[in-house]
């Protein structure tokens, strides 16, 4: 069987990947989104399904409110002695840790390893009895990058690390050196990482008989003459216990299509891993764009976008803030609670229900039953981003009115795009179609009530993620007002993916 790259279109930045028996279980970023780290499972490393969250809430101060940006960092997962551990970087507060017997069902509540800002994309390895975890440094918070440092922990990763000794300084020949990944293969520990930044950088690896080094560096893929820009950060992982078939998965950015999947082959050569496709063994891999399935065998996992709202909310859904039970209820469809925010720009809204864009051509259909009741309140379908456009219907003077408008994160109100619309009807559908111009444009215009509204939106990414679309309910006080979503409707118009 056949894949083509990447093999998840959507924005898993920052994917962490393990081997458990049969079985692959992927963390990634999820940032200030909540739920949080989300947990993907597959059996080829092709197909995969979103199966869990680590985190049902951010639990630290400031996070009922939004905080673009911030949040959940780049996680790692590992399995050690029938446990799993999920590593989480927080910028400004530190490295925490939560586990698991079972990445299906709930993850204990998180405690910290090393507090502090600035400490970013842990990675722990076990060895003798001991547990290393190597991480890197966050310019943003830290004042430098480029450098990779490892702290010991115990083995049941419960000891609180106090300092952390510095083991690589990559300013030389791995500018901006980060994400780093550890194994363990002939002796050797080895450290997997990007290096060169997100838009145009490589991977390199390193090498030591010695957990804090000396290392020696080698590049391992380049982006070359592919149109995979970066390759950035990923993991190394291996597809049987005999450890001679390896694989390597990585993002590549995509702008408003986020951060997206890739599948590499992985072939040792003198003791190091190159990934991808190799033209010399003396050079680093250059990424393919398509190849066997590793394990070869086919599930139909997919991550389905879809939701007719007749149970519990789909996992495909997050919140930019934790979540409030007052936004919302399962009652005949999503019944979206008209709770108070009253600026005029909702940049920062925290009950937005959100979720990833999954293909690069698809339109979208959303039906909702009005039950707006007092002047101000308000439902929507939205693209959002840091600039971000929303079709909504808002109650003004005892009557609905139909509008459109755009606005920009941390910028001023809203505008309103065309005239208001008096609109009678106790239903409304709101649909969108967006459509591929290239790797960093994706385009869409809205239709509701009947009637298409011309103007070209380009969506934009938002912060550390790719663009995400969904819906709303809103006032300026509590009202009682209402909107049910019936449906949310993802139909691809790919010829590369049909659902």
């Amino acid at each position: 069987m056949k894949y083509t790259n990447p093999v998840i279109l959507s924005d898993y930045s920052d994917p962490d990947v393990i081997r458990v028996g049969d079985d692959f279980f992927m963390v990634a970023s999820s940032f200030n989104h909540v739920p949080g780290v989300p947990v993907l499972h597959s059996k080829n490393l092709v197909e995969w399904r979103l199966v869990n969250y680590v985190l049902n809430e951010i639990p630290f101060e400031g996070f009922d409110k939004v905080q673009h940006g911030k949040g959940a960092w780049a996680p790692s997962i590992r399995y050690h002695d029938g446990m799993f551990y999920c590593l989480i970087p927080f910028p400004d507060e530190g490295i925490f840790v939560s586990e698991t017997d079972n990445p299906f069902g709930e993850w204990s509540p998180l405690r910290p390893l090393l507090e502090g800002k600035g400490f970013e994309d842990p990675c722990p390895i076990w060895d003798n009895g001991r547990c290393y975890v190597v991480f890197a440094f966050a310019k943003s918070r830290a004042g430098f990058n480029s450098e990779l440092a490892v702290f010991e922990t115990d083995e049941l990763l419960t000891k609180r690390a106090y300092s952390y000794k510095k083991i690589y300084d990559g300013h030389d020949i791995s500018p901006n050196i980060e994400g780093p990944k550890f194994l363990k293969r002939g002796g050797y520990y080895y450290i997997s990482a990007p290096a060169g930044g997100v838009a145009n950088g490589w991977q390199v690896a390193l090498r030591s008989r010695n957990i804090y080094g000396p290392y020696e560096t080698k590049i391992i893929q380049v982006q070359g003459d592919s149109d995979i820009n970066g390759p950035h950060q990923g993991a190394i992982v291996d597809l049987d216990d005999y450890g001679d078939k390896w694989a390597f998965l990585h993002f590549q950015d995509m702008g408003a299509f986020g951060r997206v999947v890739h599948l590499q082959p992985v072939t040792w050569v003198n003791g190091w891993p190159l990934c991808g496709k190799l033209s010399d063994n003396n050079l680093p891999g250059t990424p393919v764009l398509e190849g066997d399935y590793p394990v070869d065998i086919g599930t139909g996992f997919n991550i389905d976008p879809n939701d007719e709202f007749d149970g519990g909310l789909s996992l495909v859904w997050q919140n930019p803030a934790n979540f409030d039970e007052n936004w919302c209820e399962m009652k005949k469809g999503l019944k979206l609670n008209c709770v108070p925010y009253n600026s005029r720009s909702i940049g920062d809204m925290p009950q937005l229900f959100l979720q990833k864009v999954q293909y690069t051509n698809f339109t979208v259909k959303t039906k909702c039953k009005l039950n707006l009741v007092n002047d101000d309140d308000e439902t929507g379908f939205i693209m959002f981003g840091k600039s971000y456009a929303y079709i909504c219907v808002v109650r003004r003077n005892g009557q609905n009115y139909l509008e459109i408008r755009k606005g920009t994160i941390g910028g001023a109100a809203d505008e309103t795009l065309c005239q208001s619309q008096p609109y009678d009807e106790p239903y409304v559908t709101f649909q969108l179609s967006a459509r591929y111009e290239d790797r960093n444009k994706l385009t869409y215009r809205f239709t509701f009530g009947g009637s298409a509204f011309t103007h070209k939106f380009y969506a934009e990414r938002g912060v550390w993620t790719g663009a995400k679309m969904g819906i709303y309910a809103r006032s300026e006080e509590n009202t009682g007002g209402s909107a049910t979503f019936k449906f949310f409707r993802v139909t691809c118009t790919d010829n590369r993916h049909k659902n």
